[in-house]
């Protein structure tokens, strides 16, 4: 069945460029799709984008959508603009979580394609900002057969909504020499105990888990989630001195020196005149930087484990927050360590929850309360790894500090013993 195609000279203008254009796409599904409901969908889809830029308004309004038993998952989207464009009218995204580490086979990614076509647009984005597949384009009715459909073999909504959101998790191990902690596992363990909070929003605002193998931390878990699981170690950084000869005779001492040695943060590295590597591991950050320049040469230590952080954040009430450590190491190797690492955020989200602003993320709460208050209230004590910003102030207040440091050693003492 032919249709009466829109005509989008704007539109047109976006694929003259060098790169891959959008438009292209939604041109593809709608003149070479067998599906004519698809086709439909796609070319007005494309005639009310040229409206919006030639009226330069946007036309999608918000409502209700969702499948039985679930309150979040679903971006509903409205055309105000429905009666000129009726095949697009109702536009929803659907929020599908990803598997962890983003591990998917070709079977998967087809069976999830040919449920999309049959009852969605066939637009598909991989992945979100969110971290979820975004299924952009289904009718009210459609919404549900779709989830039922892809439910049934395995598949569940992610997060929208005041709610704990989509966890996600690097790649690890699996393909990764740097990778620091089993992040698969801390992901699944963390997802499978949320899985209310993710689909009945009962909460301030979003929450988000991120877990990064190592401090190139590739989820940007430490600026986009409220709960950053980086994998790191606390024994010496591991080198291989014969590696570290080969590079400096492959590239040339200076050359080393200009790209590993100056650009060490705290000055740790130093290169001996027989050309070997000199690491102060007491003075190491474990930034990860001289690791990816040579990662034949040098690697992470052997007692590994995960820094936590909490209240990283876009913009939102006082613009970008990185996360602030609350706890500097925790060993992550038996299942009581992944059980406390799970009942840590249960204490952290409803410690948020009680006392959290509506539509307060749980950093902007700290910031409010005080890093004191939030610690005294999820039971955790003070450390000096906490200090967000060391050199912020010009004067330090001394009182309690014996006692403080004093408790400081004592802990320290018992950890080692």
């Amino acid at each position: 069945m032919s249709i009466d195609k829109h005509i989008t000279p704007m539109l047109d203008q976006l694929e003259s460029g060098p790169w891959p254009s959008f438009i292209s796409g939604i041109k593809r599904l709608r003149d070479q799709h067998p599906d004519n409901r698809i086709n439909a969908m796609a070319n007005d889809l494309l005639g009310q984008l040229e409206h919006s830029y030639e009226t330069r308004k946007g036309y999608w309004k918000g409502g209700t959508v969702s499948v039985y038993g679930y309150g979040g998952g679903i971006i509903p989207r409205f055309s105000e603009v429905g009666k000129a464009f009726p095949s697009s009218k109702e536009f929803h995204t659907l929020r599908v979580q990803p598997p962890a580490g983003n591990h998917y086979s070709t079977a998967m990614l087809r069976q999830l394609a040919d449920s999309w076509e049959k009852w969605g647009s066939g637009l598909v984005t991989f992945h979100g900002q969110t971290g979820n597949i975004m299924f952009i384009g289904s009718s009210t009715e459609n919404t549900q057969h779709f989830f039922d459909e892809i439910n049934d073999y395995g598949w569940d909504l992610g997060g929208a909504g005041p709610c704990v959101r989509t966890a996600m998790s690097c790649i690890g191990a699996a393909r990764c020499e740097m990778s620091c902690t089993n992040e698969l596992k801390a992901h699944r363990l963390l997802v499978n105990n949320f899985t209310d909070d993710v689909h009945r929003p009962a909460l301030p605002y979003k929450f988000k888990f991120k877990i990064s193998g190592c401090a190139n931390d590739c989820q940007n878990a430490i600026e986009r989630s409220d709960f950053a699981v980086i994998g790191t170690w606390r024994d010496d950084m591991k080198v291989d001195q014969d590696e570290v000869r080969r590079y400096v005779a492959e590239k040339g001492r200076q050359y080393y020196i200009d790209n590993v040695i100056t650009r060490c943060p705290t000055q740790a590295l130093s290169l001996n005149d027989d050309d070997t590597l000199a690491v102060d591991n007491r003075d190491c950050v474990r930034c990860m930087h001289c690791l990816n320049v040579m990662p034949k040469a040098l690697h992470p230590g052997d007692d590994r484990g995960v820094t936590i952080l909490v209240g990283g954040k876009r913009t939102l009430k006082i613009g970008d927050l990185m996360g602030t450590v609350i706890v500097p190491f925790k060993k992550l190797d038996t299942e009581e360590d992944y059980e406390s690492l799970v009942e840590l955020a249960e204490t952290i989200i409803d410690f948020w929850a009680e006392n959290g602003l509506e539509h307060e993320r749980c950093g902007e709460m700290i910031e409010r309360i005080g890093l004191a208050n939030f610690l005294e209230g999820i039971g955790i004590e003070p450390d000096p790894n906490m200090l967000n910003h060391p050199r912020q102030s010009s004067y330090v207040r001394m009182d309690g500090w014996d006692q403080a440091a004093e408790a400081w050693f004592e802990r320290q003492t018992e950890a080692a013993g």
